[in-house]
């Protein structure tokens, strides 16, 4: 029985590995229905660790898991020195159990005590390094309950995973969006002209919101948290630097309920205003979405407000520069890159997608084409390089100040890992603070 530096035994459930393992055996199919819940590194024994490891081989080239063609992966790789030997304890485990209508369950088992094993290997090592009290104690309780958190999200690994482990995972994603369409894990920003040329907003991505002052960062972000909120009945988290929650909250009305802002703050409604804030502020209060307002947050009280959270599924930080480093740097372009870096982190730690507003510099200003590039993004090239899509909001009439009712813009997609890059028009109703959809005219 395996045990701990204190001589006390580690969770380990013999029966479970064997008749995982045995279930697989006797029905090879049931393996992709336990592919998203374990990988080899779960088992505790190595050669059951081998012999899964040896079907997921087999799995991955698309042949069955035939007892002879893992006897042969196994003393091939040196698991087992003779057939003779491998045939034995795979007719063992295939005898086990009677069918593999609870392969499921033993996964599950075996996947928890891997997790009971890392959470003590986690709490052996934190304990070693707060006996030695010289680590910052923030960051050592920050590390401490971001590892936790990957357990508690199934990801028990802590170092590295091997590429089978990755695709053998993909595969069966792949397989299921194919099926089930509605599966994708990707969100959608609500604008169908962006979505197409983005292709969904992915778990982890570092998404860049880009513009100077007034061109509506904030409120194409709250479109788009307001439209993921109300369609994937997810907590969407908002951090707004910036303005108070109240700002936020009635920028969300305007734009929900089509309702001059300007009048809003004026106090003047009519009858009907009032109809539609009713139904609006019904719709809005049904969604999930959580406003801090705390000015000059920082990534670690970021995290810890975040981490208490349950079923988060998009971030919004309005806006990056406001945002304060944990650690001191000589000058502020050295620490907007480590807070950029660090919400990189924080999206894939939460493994949700997180969009920050970023504020521009003048540089549009200062030239003929005002039309915004990468080199505008303020204080920071890293910002760049750390993030996976890079967007910035365009509209000519910003600068001409037409006073136009509703006026056409652009959204420039400047850098996309996922898809392809280019302008995409979006329309906008100043009054409403809302973007829409330009319906594209039929030609006759």
């Amino acid at each position: 029985m395996p045990e701990d530096i204190t001589g006390r035994k580690l969770p380990f459930s013999l029966e479970a590995e064997q008749s995982l393992l045995g279930s697989i055996l006797i029905k090879p199919s049931c393996f992709d229905v336990i592919a998203d819940i374990i990988t080899g590194e779960d088992f505790y024994l190595e050669n059951h660790r081998r012999i899964y490891m040896a079907m997921q081989e087999l799995f991955l080239k698309s042949k069955d898991i035939d007892p002879v063609l893992v006897v042969d992966t196994l003393v091939r790789t040196g698991t087992y020195s003779d057939d003779v030997t491998g045939k034995e304890y795979l007719r063992t485990l295939a005898e086990i159990v009677p069918s593999a209508a609870n392969v499921r369950d033993y996964a599950v088992i075996v996947r928890d005590k891997a997790r009971l094993r890392a959470l003590i290997s986690i709490c052996e090592d934190v304990a070693d390094k707060a006996y030695t009290e010289s680590v910052d104690t923030d960051k050592l309780i920050g590390d401490a309950e971001s590892r936790v958190l990957a357990l508690s999200g199934g990801d028990a690994q802590s170092g590295f995973v091997h590429i089978r482990d990755v695709l053998m995972k993909q595969l069966v994603f792949f397989q299921e969006i194919a099926e089930h369409p509605e599966a994708n894990v990707a969100l959608t920003t609500g604008f169908s002209d962006l979505d197409r040329t983005l292709v969904g907003m992915s778990p982890g991505d570092f998404i860049i919101i880009g513009a100077r002052p007034g061109m509506g960062k904030t409120s194409f972000a709250m479109n788009v948290a307001a439209s993921v909120a109300r369609r994937t009945k997810k907590a969407v988290c908002v951090f707004s630097l910036e303005m108070s929650a109240e700002q936020i909250a009635s920028r969300l009305l305007a734009s929900e309920a089509l309702v001059d802002s300007t009048s809003m703050r004026r106090g003047v409604f009519t009858k009907d205003d009032w109809s539609r804030l009713a139904v609006a502020s019904a719709v809005l209060s049904e969604c999930d979405i959580y406003i801090d307002d705390t000015s000059g947050i920082t990534l670690t009280k970021m995290r810890a407000k975040l981490h208490r959270m349950k079923n988060v599924g998009l971030i919004v930080v309005d806006y990056l520069q406001l945002m304060q480093s944990d650690r001191k740097f000589d000058n502020r372009v050295g620490e907007v890159g480590d807070i950029s870096r660090n919400l990189k982190l924080l999206a894939k730690e939460m493994n949700v997608p997180l969009i920050c507003c970023a504020q521009l510099s003048r540089g549009p200003e200062g030239r003929t084409e005002k039309r915004p590039m990468l080199s505008d993004l303020r204080e920071s090239g890293s910002i760049e390089q750390d993030a996976d899509m890079v967007m910035f909001l365009y509209r000519e009439e910003y600068y001409k100040n037409t006073g136009a009712e509703q006026e056409e813009g652009k959204i420039i997609i400047a850098k996309n890992r996922h898809g392809s890059v280019g302008d995409v028009p979006i329309g906008w109703i100043p009054k409403y603070t809302k973007f829409i959809t330009i319906e594209k005219q039929q030609e006759g």
